[in-house]
């Protein structure tokens, strides 16, 4: 094993963007690599995961998770290897994950630090399908649309860390699954390498609730909402009685200043019985061990299929999360650190 170094890179959050984020809100900054304490380990960061929750870590507001202070290290997933352990629970080469923030070098081994098993599947997917946004789309599907065989599911961001596993996790419960997501590229991925029984580029549709018409012949019973704004209200305008809606993210708001009112569909959810419910993946946490099995059975089997973006170097993540945001990477973001 290499030496460990003095020093290490990290990017701290320097200003609070009051609209779309730009790489000045960051800061790569070179400090020394800390030193583990009794119960803790050192870890050498390998991968570094990159989601839309981090645009809200980086608002002063109130919310389900505290916001990064100003000149403190950027939240965020990561996958990496122990270099050195002052904690029984890991020994020196195991692969963890935990959120030990956007830096090359972190402390860990708290509750949340677990190790992974690299003969499972690539470590990245410790960031991704069997991380935090593959739990997402499990509990999200299962638990909150609570889908049937023969329903129709539409997911929005179809082609993103959390949409592609929504939309194969449906198909292997039986139901119709149509896809929303921006490009040819995205769609014709969606619909031939996913599966999925159509995918619609919102880019190019004159008239997406013309489009979601048809490709849901029989309405809409489930739908997986990862953007808000008008994609969503096109889907709710579609939905079926007694729909069901998981309500995981508005990726399209995210960078407003004001939010923008979209019509106002709450009489057509009384009219129509629909149960709308908004999720945060933690509040599942008890479950990932069995949720994590069953996925890598499908991974295995191949029933269940992924697709990463992978930039590398830790000065490229402002950059690259700025992209995900608009909806430039093509599947789930990650930086490659080591």
């Amino acid at each position: 094993m290499a030496a460990i170094p003095k020093t290490h890179r990290r990017v701290v959050l320097v200003r609070r963007p009051p609209g779309e984020p730009a790489e000045s809100d960051f800061r790569v900054e070179e400090v020394p690599v800390p030193e583990p304490r009794h119960g803790e380990v050192l870890v050498k960061v390998l991968y570094l995961s990159l989601d839309p929750y981090q645009r809200g870590r980086m608002r002063e507001a109130a919310s389900y998770a505290p916001a990064v202070g100003l000149n403190e290290v950027m939240t965020g997933g990561t996958v990496g290897e122990v270099v050195a352990s002052h904690n029984s629970r890991f020994k020196v080469g195991d692969i963890v994950e935990d959120r030990l923030g956007w830096q090359e070098f972190a402390l860990g081994g708290g509750p949340t630090l677990r190790v992974i098993d690299p003969s499972i599947a690539p470590i990245s997917t410790a960031n991704g399908v069997l991380g935090m946004p593959g739990m997402t789309a499990y509990f999200g599907l299962l638990e909150v649309g609570q889908p049937k065989p023969g329903e129709t599911i539409v997911v929005s961001a179809a082609s993103g860390a959390v949409g592609q596993v929504v939309g194969q996790i449906g198909k292997i419960m039986g139901c119709r699954v149509v896809g929303i997501a921006g490009g040819g590229k995205k769609c014709a991925f969606v619909a031939g390498e996913l599966g999925f029984d159509a995918c619609l580029d919102y880019k190019a549709e004159k008239d997406l609730d013309a489009a979601l018409s048809a490709a849901c012949p029989h309405g809409i019973d489930v739908y997986f909402d990862n953007v808000g704004g008008d994609i969503s209200d096109a889907v709710l305008r579609n939905i079926n009685t007694f729909g069901r809606v998981a309500l995981c993210g508005s990726i399209s708001q995210y960078n407003a200043a004001t939010p923008p009112m979209g019509p106002r569909l709450m009489g057509t959810f009384v009219g129509k019985r629909v149960t709308a419910r908004g999720f945060i993946v933690t509040d599942f946490a008890e479950r990932y061990a069995p949720a994590r099995r069953q996925m890598g059975e499908w991974i295995r089997s191949g029933r269940l299929k992924y697709r990463e973006d992978i930039v590398e170097g830790i000065d490229k993540a402002p950059r690259a999360f700025i992209g995900m945001l608009r909806g430039e990477n093509f599947g789930k973001m990650l930086v490659k650190l080591a």
